[in-house]
């Protein structure tokens, strides 16, 4: 065989002038097609890619777009609704349930970032436990690799609802990737060419920049994000698979038995009249219709333009506010925590058309301790005796925080009012309303600020 290509090149050799040859250009090979999608998923735990599979449907089967999921973790702390399994040897199995659900939808480019699952409604806990920067840097890296159009995740923010800080913590390491991905000093050797054929370090990837970012929620006030952006029937009928976007998607959750062991059972044994009244009901899972939350474009979008619009055009004016700026020996009094950050974060990314709670808000277990986080801002020259109390409802009580405080002489000092709330009946909390608190500063008798939050008691709800 070596003799009858020698001999083959011989001729070609002989046939053609060694000039031609010496032109003959050398291919470089381009970024690897495979991997190319229209659409990047970022959530945190398996099964949550479920919050937005019936628009998904739509796009892989009728939009024929193609779309890869990263989840932040494997679900290690979460229950176990199937077999005994937990902690290490549950994310074994979550991942495997969640890569069967997305092939379900015909998504075979899934990725797992190596965040820890962590049960807190405070973002600042997810993205401590989860190695904020490192894991930044895979997603920036997925994301040069993947080349998406549109990202889409969770919803940076605090709202009544199950709030879990991993799918905020997902929301946050999106956004940030959004805008660095295109940065070409933002983990440069991502983006070095390798400098010889076995280089394990230089990935040679290239900056790219996605055009969209939309965000979907899962606060118990959906009323708040109408017309935030596109919405879309989930009970429209897919015109290739002839079945509605919805059913298509109950067959995409069916492989997380470990989450939703019971309730896939249940649905085995309906028929499709019944499955079809259930997702009538409004306090069940998807809304109708199913509202993507607009958090950018590159390009000039409206929120309420479909997703797949204006991919190029005139690039959209952004100016980044790089912090929260106060005049020097300003006093001012901010709400601390998630409060505070995502202030500065949906300023520092260009999302201040984001919907927010008119009043701060969160819910917690009834019977549980509430705390409330509290910055005071001011002149760093001198130290500061200030005064904090706290207006509570009816049988709650402060039991720390409050009284008299000499803070030092610094930029901003950071405390915290804890109360305890009351432990409710079953039929109490069928009832229960969000109940307003108010902390209140002084300095020398003055008020200085105050805060309010609304919050809602609750039979079950993850830490604060």
């Amino acid at each position: 065989m070596k003799a009858v290509l020698r001999f083959v090149a011989i001729l070609i050799g002989a046939s053609f002038p060694a000039v031609l040859l010496a032109q003959a250009p050398t291919q470089v090979r381009g970024a690897d097609q495979r991997f190319k999608v229209d659409i990047l998923v970022v959530v945190a735990h398996p099964d949550d890619e479920g919050a937005v599979t019936p628009y998904l449907a739509r796009a892989i089967y009728d939009l024929h777009k193609k779309v890869a999921v990263v989840y932040g973790t494997r679900g290690g702390s979460g229950a176990n609704e199937y077999g005994r399994e937990h902690g290490p040897a549950m994310t074994n199995i979550r991942e495997m349930e969640a890569r069967q659900a997305c092939a379900r939808l015909d998504i075979t480019n899934v990725w797992f970032l190596d965040g820890k699952d962590t049960a807190s409604q405070n973002v600042l806990n997810s993205l401590a436990s989860w190695g904020h920067g490192e894991n930044l840097e895979k997603l920036v890296g997925l994301i040069r690799l993947t080349r998406p159009e549109i990202i889409m995740t969770w919803l940076p923010g605090v709202f009544i609802g199950e709030n879990h800080g991993d799918h905020q913590a997902a929301g946050v390491l999106a956004t940030e990737a959004f805008d660095l991905a295109a940065d070409p000093v933002a983990f440069p050797s991502q983006i070095a060419g390798p400098s010889k054929r076995l280089e394990p370090f230089l990935e040679n990837l290239q900056t790219w920049q996605p055009k969209k970012i939309y965000y979907f929620h899962d606060s118990a006030n959906a009323k708040l994000f109408a017309n935030s952006g596109p919405s879309y029937s989930i009970k429209e009928v897919s015109p290739s698979k002839k079945l509605p976007y919805w059913r298509l998607a109950f067959d995409a959750i069916k492989p997380h038995m470990t989450q939703f062991g019971e309730f896939i059972q249940s649905l085995e044994k309906m028929n499709e009249e019944q499955l079809a009244k259930m997702i009538d009901d409004p306090d069940f899972g998807w809304p109708e219709p199913e509202t993507l939350i607009f958090g950018k474009s590159y390009y000039v979008s409206k929120p309420a333009d479909d997703v797949f619009a204006n991919l190029e055009g005139k690039t959209a004016d952004c100016v980044l506010a790089g912090g929260l700026q106060r005049p020097p020996g300003a006093i001012s009094v901010t709400l601390d925590g998630p409060w505070s950050f995502y202030d500065k974060f949906r300023k520092a990314h260009c999302l201040q058309n984001l919907p927010v709670a008119d009043r701060p808000e969160i819910g917690v277990k009834s019977g549980s301790l509430l705390s409330v986080p509290v910055t005071v801002h001011r002149d760093d020259k001198k130290a500061m005796e200030i005064t904090i109390a706290a207006e509570v409802p009816q049988g709650w009580k402060v039991t720390g925080g409050a009284g008299k405080f000499l803070l030092p002489a610094e930029v901003s000092t950071n405390l915290r009012v804890e109360i305890d709330t009351p432990t409710l009946t079953e039929a109490e909390l069928k009832k229960a309303t969000p109940q307003m608190v108010t902390v209140k500063i002084q300095e020398n008798g003055k008020s200085i600020g105050e805060i309010k939050i609304n919050v809602l008691l609750k039979a079950s709800a993850l830490p604060q």
